[in-house]
């Protein structure tokens, strides 16, 4: 048997046949708390399962409802929220949980299309809701499905596009049964992270392997079809790590930029690779040391290179450190108060080999 996009009955059997005698147990199956599994959908946008289920016992133990969510501070958020990366996620997170609790007396909405219209849903996030918490049978489309669908109907529209999104959309939206879409959303997801992997399916394991298109035309390489036009461009920062006794300089980051919310160094950014300027600091201060290792960071559009340098303030010359920290917008945080932070990866992997 050979699926066509018709086949709608035939090809959701074959995938929750499978499901059914592959399942994954995870905390948030099997429930029908919207707050659980919005909270759980947010986590594990770009993120792995096994890396997001940590964060998510967090959170569900320190916000156990969306009301706690909504009350916390922003920064108590982000400081949980240290180490997932995309902190607009965190931001987008806390924002929405004050949307459902103060502007609709936490009640999620039930639909789809009102979904939508919260802060940081978008449609897989609002897809996955409206399925798993209301049975409303609207597909979820996420790496794992567009990679699932393009394989096996052979569709070469680029996935990054707008025509590629309808089209795989409606083709998932027709394949969806109507009287079990939860299951069924949840069975196309793990068909593509356990078996219909990117690299090296388990093709010879596949139930659906004779109705395949790319296996059938040795084209499982070649889809789904991504043309990547994003630049990634490089970013050579020059931190300065201050201290004086017990106190270090800090800065919190502001809008515009990465790790908004987050707190890192005073730092002096570069075009090219050498930083050798220093930082004004109108202070008798010993010349700063280097730290030897230099730090490369990924992001999705960046490649962050990093190096530190160490500025020890004498403490007789505290008072006027402490107005110049404060004419350049920067805070003195004693020590023990450091771990409660919150930081971007790069900065923590510095702590973290200088032993903090």
């Amino acid at each position: 048997m050979n699926f066509k996009s018709t086949d709608n009955q035939a090809f959701s059997k074959e995938i929750l046949k499978w499901y059914r005698t592959n399942p994954r147990e995870l905390p948030w199956r099997g429930t029908t708390d919207p707050y659980k599994i919005w909270l759980s959908e947010i986590i594990l946008q770009q993120t792995r399962v096994v890396q997001g289920l940590p964060y998510y016992y967090k959170f569900v133990e320190q916000y156990p409802t969306v009301k706690d969510l909504a009350e916390a501070p922003e920064e108590e958020v982000l400081r949980l929220w240290q180490g997932l990366g995309y902190y607009s996620r965190a931001r987008n997170l806390h924002f929405c949980a004050k949307q459902i609790w103060f502007e609709r007396a936490g009640e999620f909405p039930n639909s789809y299309s009102e979904l939508l219209k919260l802060k940081g849903v978008g449609t897989y996030t609002a897809a996955a809701i409206a399925s798993f918490a209301f049975s409303e049978a609207k597909a979820v489309v996420d790496g794992n499905v567009f990679r699932v669908l393009a394989r096996v109907f052979g569709i070469e529209t680029d996935i990054a596009s707008g025509k590629g999104k309808r089209e795989f959309q409606e083709l998932a939206d027709q394949l969806i049964p109507q009287d079990n879409p939860a299951e069924y959303n949840q069975a196309m997801m793990d068909f593509g992270a356990r078996l219909c992997v990117p690299n090296k399916p388990d093709c010879v394991n596949c139930p659906i392997q004779g109705s395949c298109f790319a296996f059938n035309n040795q084209l499982v390489n070649d889809l789904p079809v991504k043309i990547n036009k994003t630049k990634v461009r490089d970013r050579h920062l020059h931190y300065f790590v201050i201290r004086c006794g017990e106190s270090w300089v800090w800065k919190k980051r502001s809008s515009g930029d990465i790790w908004e919310g987050l707190f890192d160094f005073p730092v002096i950014e570069k075009e090219k690779e050498s930083l050798e300027e220093g930082l004004a600091i109108p202070l008798k201060a010993v010349e700063p040391k280097k730290f030897p290792k230099k730090y490369r960071h990924i992001l999705s559009h960046q490649r962050l290179h990093a190096e530190f340098s160490e500025i020890e303030i004498p403490d007789e010359n505290r008072s006027s450190l402490e107005n110049w920290a404060e004419q350049e917008g920067y805070l003195l945080v004693e020590e023990e108060k450091i771990e409660y932070l919150a930081k971007p990866k790069l900065i923590v992997n510095f702590l973290t080999d200088q032993g903090f």
